[in-house]
């Protein structure tokens, strides 16, 4: 199994400056509230990154994924910040060759457009600093949800989502492009891979959260979330009938995860993660519900919080255990 942080390396140069606190009850099994989770493994703990709009990146820390330290801020918003609203979606912390990358989304008075950008620091709390001049990629599309993949001949890639709301036919798109070794820019024009609507009639355009995972024999897939009618958010998987990025990608007809899908998937969710815990398992994250739940009389009765699952690889797929 391969994908993006596992057996980060440790050493000094790369351990935190900081010890975090836990003075609150943040438990996993209490919802702990998220939206777009991703978390890091680094040297026997956990990191969970979220966006905090005016107040930047932060990151919780845990050593067992149930009880979450205070939020640390990772990412200050620096002076004179390109960003104005939409501020710091879907963060995502790489580790590669010595740094650690955050990946996350800002509108941007450069461009007028949701844009990626990439921040860099020498250890999982920073503080993350931007090293992409505000966006790395192309500057009149609406960008989001970056991630990384590292393919077979050791080249890193982002894939990110091209946003319906700048396509023609709001028919959002998912993209990428190989990265520099410093992670500052692109070296190749980017690739769309495949569009949301390739699933069918009757899904929505949205393109959304997309992580890479190689299975044991190489093969290589993507999970990402949509949308459909009566379903709300899920996760889907896309498979490379090459096992390269480029493709061509195929559908899995099934879903990963929906509402529904289980008697006990009692709530819609989405823009998962993969994760391998201390213990080897594999595991995937994701928030659900999607938004805030309310009952007839509009009190909320749910909310976006962490939902935990292990997976196992089964007939050259991956699946909810």
């Amino acid at each position: 199994m391969k994908f993006s942080n596992l057996n980060i390396p440790v050493s000094d140069a790369t351990k935190p400056k900081i010890e975090p606190v836990n003075t609150l009850n943040r438990k996993t099994s209490n919802k702990y509230p998220c939206h777009d989770p991703y978390i890091l493994l680094y040297d026997n703990k956990y990191y969970f990154y979220q966006g905090a709009g005016s107040n930047g990146v932060i990151c919780s820390v845990s050593d067992d994924l149930e009880n979450w330290s205070d939020p640390v801020n990772v990412l200050p918003i620096p002076e004179n910040f390109h960003g104005i609203k939409d501020m710091f979606w879907a963060p995502e912390c790489h580790y590669y060759k010595g740094h650690f990358y955050i990946f996350s989304s800002v509108f941007s008075s450069k461009t007028n457009h949701r844009c990626v950008s990439v921040y860099r620091a020498d250890n999982p709390l920073g503080p993350f600093v931007d090293i992409a001049d505000g966006c790395i990629c192309p500057k009149d599309w609406d960008t989001i949800d970056g991630t990384l993949y590292v393919d077979k001949k050791g080249q890193p890639w982002m894939v990110f989502v091209h946003e319906w709301t700048s396509m023609p036919d709001h028919n959002g798109g998912m993209c990428a492009a190989k990265l520099s070794e410093d992670f500052t820019h692109f070296i190749s024009e980017p690739i769309e891979l495949f569009r949301a609507k390739d699933r069918g009639e009757g899904y929505n355009g949205v393109t959304d959260g997309p992580y890479m995972y190689e299975d044991k024999n190489g093969h290589l897939m993507m999970i990402w979330s949509n949308m459909y009618h009566g379903l709300g958010y899920f996760v889907a998987v896309v498979h490379s009938e090459t096992d390269t990025m480029e493709g061509p990608w195929t559908h899995q007809e099934e879903f990963l995860y929906c509402k529904g899908l289980r008697p006990e998937f009692t709530i819609d969710g989405g823009h998962a993660m993969i994760l391998n815990d201390k213990e080897g398992n594999t595991k995937i994250l994701m928030h659900g519900p999607n938004g805030k739940k309310k009952d007839e009389d509009g009190n909320i009765i749910d909310f976006e919080h962490l939902l935990i699952y292990d997976i196992v690889e089964e007939n050259g797929t991956i699946k909810i255990k």
